[in-house]
This record gives structure tokens, C-alpha cells and sequence, in this order.
């Protein structure tokens, strides 16, 4: 029966997602999605306790993108240095990307952080986490210098907000600014924080 219920679960969760993706999850009600799979409002509801908990799920599907690439480079033999260049540039290129080529989906991660979604906080702790996995790789390597990894990993995100954070991507696109300088000044402004002084 399981079964059955998740695969229910992830057809409403496709169709919402297609919907959102192509007219925005403000012009995709519950009822659009049912009819789309020949079902009720009321049978949608029995997957998914509320509208918030679809908009959640599909949120929940684009925020594990970002740490699917995370995680990936994370696992690399690189560097530590290299590997935090590496994720932080990705991170902001996708993020970037959904920005310029998926607008709504981009509307729906900028509505999840403004209202502060518990899956945003969860996501974010999530990248800390990486960044912090690195950091005490790098420490272990003699490339880091820094007594805490974890007090290290939280500088790093804030340092990289401006880079993460889709509203302040999306103000610098608007004006025009090169976010890729901006980046690498920071990544090497982040890295020279973390490494050896002198």
C-alpha cells in the first residue's frame, strides 16, 4: 500500500512542479493540479496536508539541486582549498542559473526565504555542514588555520550570502554588476581568511 501512496505522493508533486515551472506557483492552485491528474481538491489533500506543504516539497526538490553539487564536489579528492572554490562557484552558478532560466522557480525559493521556511533553515544548516567538512579537511592538510571548523563554516556563509542568497543575486543582476568578479574577489577574500597567515 506504501507503495501505492508514494507514487501518488510524486505524480502530484510532477505535475505541481511542471505547473510551477511554467506559470509560477502564485497561478497554480490545488485545483489546477487535481484536474491536471483527474483527481479532486479533496483527494490531493489526503497526500498533502495543505497548499504550503506542496509548495514545500517542490522548494524541498529544487534546494537538494544545490546540495547534490555540494555534496559532489565535496567528495572529490581535490584540495580543500580547491574543493571550497570549487562548491562556493557552482552554488552561486546554479543559483544564478535559476535566476536567468527558471524565473518562477526562482520566485518560489525567494518566497521561502523571506517567510523563513523551516526547509530553507534546514538547507542552510545542510551547507554549513559541508562547508564545515571541508574546512576540517583542510585543517587536517595544514592548508586551513583556523581553530574551529564549525565558527569557520558560519563565517564562510555569511561571507558567501551575497553570492547565495537569491535576492541579493537577483539585485545584481538587475543592476547589471558582474557577479563573477565579485565572486572571485570573495572566494579569495574567504580563502586568505581561512589559510595560513604569512
Amino acid at each position: 500500500m506504501g507503495t501505492d501512496r508514494d507514487e501518488t505522493r510524486a505524480r502530484i508533486l510532477e505535475v505541481a512542479e511542471e505547473r510551477f515551472r511554467r506559470i509560477g506557483y502564485h497561478k497554480t492552485s490545488v485545483a489546477d493540479i487535481a484536474s491536471e491528474l483527474g483527481m479532486s481538491p479533496a483527494n490531493v489533500y489526503r497526500f498533502f496536508p495543505s497548499r504550503d506543504a506542496i509548495n514545500e516539497s517542490i522548494c524541498g526538490r529544487v534546494l537538494n539541486e544545490v546540495a547534490d553539487i555540494a555534496f559532489a564536489i565535496a567528495r572529490t579528492n581535490a584540495p580543500a582549498m580547491e574543493k571550497l572554490d570549487q562548491l562556493l562557484t557552482a552554488v552561486h552558478r546554479h543559483n544564478k542559473m535559476t535566476l536567468v532560466k527558471q524565473k518562477h522557480m526562482h520566485g518560489l525559493i525567494v518566497a521561502a526565504m523571506q517567510e523563513n521556511w523551516a526547509i530553507i533553515r534546514a538547507h542552510i544548516e545542510r551547507m554549513v555542514t559541508i562547508f564545515e567538512a571541508i574546512i576540517r579537511e583542510g585543517i587536517e592538510a595544514g592548508e586551513f588555520e583556523v581553530e574551529d571548523a564549525a565558527e569557520a563554516a558560519r563565517a564562510v556563509k555569511s561571507a558567501f550570502m551575497p553570492f547565495f542568497h537569491p535576492i541579493l543575486i537577483e539585485h545584481c543582476v538587475q543592476h547589471g554588476e558582474d557577479t563573477e568578479a565579485g565572486l572571485r574577489d570573495q572566494i579569495r577574500f574567504i580563502l586568505k581568511a581561512l589559510g595560513k597567515s604569512g
